[in-house]
């Protein structure tokens, strides 16, 4: 809404119902054409409609016919609007940076002079101020004597701006203004409870300003996610806030309908950093037991269903995180709609089986686990069911997004990790129409598709489990209709691919400078492929197991008296090599009397552990194989393997926690590392068995 339109609504307040103005009336009072007036008009409507008022409509020579409920509108034209202040030359240089950031393409000086309603010369002269304020703040105005101007930089850079303008005392309250700055987007009633949801699961309280900084940057973030642009690749932090907002990003991603990355996480994590906060709880202690007892659950799952699930390392992740949701005792707000109960009834099998299995979570929880929260679980391992099904399924598909390239690249990423698709375009929605039918067999869109030459699947943005399913059921249709191609692709050769296969190789060869030599590897395979770094090519390094327990880390023949201490001696190893502190190993053994021996993970193998904040100071691990075996608890067999793990946060020592659960389940294994005669032997066998047992 401009200026033009809020006068001519208050005219029209005025005498609403006598009829008195034509649009030829107001073209000449503002010295427009009546193309613009009744532009303009089509604007007032569209306030009218979506707010189930009804529109204005046109007699004879142009005259203006306003309905009877037509000054209800009032209530949606602010006093305080935006364009009943003059502003403040300060005022026009930020909402002027504030449009260039924003702009999509060059924006002419004409345009921004009629946003701010100011003459184009007074643009002119404050373009200097302008210029140098970008450039203060590590932006720079690029100009094009036909196009315009915009801003180049990093988009980190401009969102920091972005949020600084957003922050500005302004003289009027361009938060209820129908215009304003234009930088924020998303239901901001949603994202407090979001945020205010995730303060209370983390135990982070924000001071309100702090809260208010936080919702304020995502709305922005909203914003240029939808317009598809993305936080350029960061390097990865190392903070507490880490999970934090990494939820906050999931339940923005559901409800908002937005894509994130884990360049978002971070820089989220980083703005979290420098809030303040009135209150701080850190409980970690259940971290590790919940990922124990999330295993335990997948393994009863699978045997009850028939199909094993043990070895899908998403599927282990996805659902920790949920559980640990769970955990803390915050009912979040899933409230089940049609397409979930839908699922449901599709799979009661599975829900039996959640419902049979759920006790290994509550046996550790102070109340059960309700039944809606049941079937969020179901979903997760519907979409691992789907991902097993059809990872080998060879199908050619088009991705097609409302949002354009940036956010499909999101998508193949993901689709890339569970589905052996050959991408054959990335398209936006306004070339769908030009889609023919023999150029692929599946188009994946996140927009609404009519007369498709092709058969489609509609996903969230977000691609989440629920999507997961989607593109499952329409493969196993397109199996049922005989419509599936036999067809044997070869698998595709990128940068990522090759910089994965090499990383065991240098990690397990080069034992100083392995980062270093990694660093320079990706160079040059990306340099080869021409591409630059981006979140989908860079992948941070997480160990595995055999990383971890190399021969100095590995004890065996050690006597033991008791169970107590069989801990402290296999927590002697990283205590000496200034992985943890002193009270750590107490913690541990604090943490068994208290709930109990569920760190037996396997019979004969232990695995204590305690939260981040007992005393850890680096990620590692440490074995000692007992001479003789000792009771941790009577209902268990005697313990014989003891491997302390010192974890650091929620990610780093997963993978190598989830191949050591595969690998235990291999009949052979312990049997070998009974026969070990030295800890270099030891060593050797946990190599052999990680790559066997999880294709390294």
């Amino acid at each position: 809404m401009n200026k033009r339109i809020v006068e001519i609504i208050k005219c029209l307040l005025n005498t609403y119902n006598d009829g008195e103005y034509t649009i030829k009336y107001f073209s000449k009072l503002y010295n427009v054409s009546e193309r613009t007036v009744r532009n303009d008009f089509t604007s007032i409507n569209d306030i009218l409609s979506s707010n189930n008022l009804k529109k204005i409509s046109f007699g004879s020579n142009g005259k203006i016919i306003c309905e009877n409920d037509f000054k209800e509108i009032e209530k949606y034209i602010q006093e305080d609007d935006f364009y009943l202040y003059k502003l403040s030359k300060e005022e026009r240089k930020l909402i002027a940076s504030s449009l260039l950031i924003n702009a999509t393409e060059y924006i002419t000086l004409s345009a921004i002079s009629e946003y701010l309603v100011v003459s184009r010369a007074t643009i002119i002269s404050d373009l200097d101020s302008i210029k140098n304020y970008l450039i203060d703040n590590n932006l720079k105005v690029i100009s094009h004597s036909n196009k315009g101007l915009r801003v180049e930089g990093l988009e980190s850079d401009k969102r920091k701006l972005l949020l600084k303008i957003a922050e500005y005392n302004w003289s009027f309250d361009y938060t209820k203004s129908n215009k304003v700055l234009c930088i924020q987007s998303g239901n901001s009633v949603i994202i407090q409870k979001i945020i205010n949801e995730q303060e209370h699961v983390h135990g982070f309280y924000l001071t309100d300003n702090s809260f208010n900084k936080i919702l304020t940057y995502l709305r922005i973030m909203i914003q240029r996610n939808q317009q598809g642009e993305y936080i350029e690749y960061i390097k990865e932090c190392k903070s507490d806030k880490y999970r934090m907002a990494q939820d906050i990003l999931k339940y923005i991603s559901q409800y908002c309908d937005n894509v994130t990355s884990e360049n978002e996480i971070i820089f989220l994590t980083n703005l979290l950093e420098e809030c303040k906060f009135i209150k701080r709880i850190l409980n970690e202690s259940r971290m590790v037991k919940i990922q124990i007892l999330t295993r335990r659950f997948i393994e009863g799952i699978s045997e009850d269903i028939g199909i094993n699930l043990n070895n899908d390392y998403d599927f282990y992740e996805n659902l920790s995180n949920h559980v640990e949701s769970i955990f803390r005792n915050k009912q979040l707000e899933l409230n089940p709609n049609k397409d979930v109960d839908d699922l449901i009834n599709k799979n009661v099998d599975v829900f039996n089986a959640v419902q049979s299995n759920i006790k290994t979570f509550e046996s550790c929880m102070d109340r059960s686990i309700s039944e809606n929260e049941m079937k969020y679980i179901v979903i997760h391992i519907c979409a691992a069911i789907e991902r097993s099904k059809n990872k080998d399924v060879s199908l050619h598909v088009i991705l097609a997004c409302h949002a354009g390239v940036g956010t499909s690249q999101l998508l193949l990423a993901r689709l890339k990790n569970h589905f052996n698709f050959k991408i054959v375009d990335i398209i936006s929605s306004h070339d769908i129409k030009n889609i023919k039918k023999d150029s692929a067999d599946l188009i994946i869109t996140t927009v609404d598709i009519k007369n498709s030459p092709i058969e489609f699947v509609k996903v969230s943005s977000l691609f989440n489990d629920e999507d997961y399913i989607r593109v499952g059921s329409k493969i196993d249709s397109l199996r049922r209709n005989m419509k599936l191609p036999v067809r044997e692709e070869k698998k595709e050769v990128t940068a990522r691919s090759i910089v994965g296969k090499l990383r065991n190789v240098i990690y397990d060869n080069v034992k100083e400078n392995a980062d270093e030599v990694m660093d320079l590897i990706k160079k040059e395979v990306y340099s080869y492929f021409k591409i630059v770094n981006n979140e989908n090519d860079v992948d941070v390094f997480y160990p595995s197991l055999h990383h971890l327990l190399s021969e100095k880390y590995i004890e065996v023949d050690v006597e033991c008296s008791d169970w107590i201490d069989s801990i402290k001696k296999s927590a002697d190893i990283l205590l000496k090599k200034g992985y943890i502190e002193e009270k750590y190993i107490y913690a541990m053994i604090n943490n068994i009397v208290e709930n109990g021996p569920y760190i037996i993970i396997s019979p004969g193998f232990a695995m204590p552990h305690e939260g981040v904040d007992m005393g850890t100071i680096k990620m590692g691990m440490s074995l000692i194989r007992l001479k003789t075996p000792v009771i941790y608890d009577d209902e268990y067999e005697p313990i014989e393997f003891v491997c302390c793990l010192s974890a650091v946060d929620h990610k780093s020592h997963l993978k190598a926690f989830f191949n050591l659960v595969n690998m235990l389940s291999e009949k052979d294994f312990k049997n070998e590392m009974r026969e070990a005669k030295t800890a270099k032997k030891l060593a050797e066998v946990i190599e052999k068995y990680e790559y066997k047992t999880n294709g390294l």
